[in-house]
């Protein structure tokens, strides 16, 4: 199921790999081709991913490799996706998604990896479970942003319905995820990503009728305004979304993830280099929490 070992990484660079990385996964390849438990362990967890590909939030659990603590059972994952691969491409072309889409959607293995390496200092997979989106058809990298079919929640749904939205509970939605390491969050970038994203489902998924747009971040926390200018990037992008829900369960480990690299970090010697590195920071050392914001947006065009 997986390619020969020169064309594995081959595959590996184009979907981003870290370049220290690939001659690891090329060999611990040839292991995993060789064993038949973990071949047949390889397939299992293949037919899992693709088994109803394209399905807006189809139910995917794909098993936990049961072995040893080690770089296999770490980056095992980065197999399944390449095995799978295949079947991603073919469901794009038959979507006829373009192809610089398609890359830069699945490079996100490359950038989760990279996340991984910052974070822990050596080869892995940070979270397997958020590329499942990715490889099945579900989320696709737009300019700035990622978009991801789904579909409205309980709350939200009915919160939008009382709005006059037409929309409700379980109808369909995009929501909106801020990648890593892809330079500023400019308004113009985001305005670039709205307009790419209205025009690409329009024309990929005819059939899919997107009224709304929601956003679950930390960087809709609306305490960020007491920190940050009303011209920063950040303020700029909140001011795009209606409050869909206030979440009140701190999530303080948030920022501290993505801002700094590493949510175990801690607080008292964070960083205070930028303008949010000092937001974040001064507000969890002064007792302050941080929340989740739950936002929406108009996505129709006439909407």
């Amino acid at each position: 199921m997986l390619p020969d070992t020169d064309e594995l990484a081959e595959v590996l660079l184009d979907l981003s790999v870290p370049h220290e990385d690939v001659n690891d996964l090329v060999r611990m390849g040839r292991r995993v081709t060789d064993d038949p438990e973990l071949r047949g362990f390889l397939e299992r967890s293949v037919d899992e991913l693709v088994r109803g590909m394209g399905e807006v939030g189809g139910p995917v659990d794909l098993p936990d490799l049961d072995w040893a603590s080690g770089p296999l059972q770490r980056c095992f994952s980065v197999y399944v996706f390449v095995a799978a691969l295949p079947h991603t491409r073919a469901y794009h072309r038959e979507r006829g998604i373009p192809a610089d889409v398609s890359r830069h959607t699945l490079a996100d293995l490359g950038r989760n990896m990279a996340v991984h390496r910052r974070r822990h200092g050596r080869a892995g997979v940070q979270a397997p479970w958020w590329l499942i989106h990715h490889f099945r058809g579900e989320l696709y990298q737009l300019g700035r942003l990622q978009f991801e079919r789904a579909r409205l929640g309980q709350r939200a749904g009915t919160r939008l319905a009382a709005a006059g939205i037409d929309v409700g509970p379980d109808s369909l939605c995009l929501n909106v995820h801020i990648p890593d390491f892809r330079g500023p969050m400019s308004p113009s970038a985001v305005d670039r990503s709205l307009a790419l994203a209205r025009e690409f489902f329009a024309l990929h998924f005819p059939l899919e009728r997107y009224r709304v747009a929601t956003c679950h971040s930390w960087l809709l926390d609306d305490q960020l305004r007491k920190y940050l200018p009303g011209d920063s990037n950040i303020v700029r992008f909140q001011e795009r979304f209606r409050i869909a829900r206030e979440d009140r369960e701190p999530a303080d480990t948030e920022p501290v993830q993505f801002v700094f690299g590493d949510p175990e970090l801690p607080i008292e010697s964070l960083p205070r280099g930028t303008a949010v590195e000092r937001a974040v920071g001064d507000h969890l050392r002064a007792g302050g929490h941080w929340y989740i914001g739950h936002g929406w947006l108009p996505f129709e065009k006439n909407a």
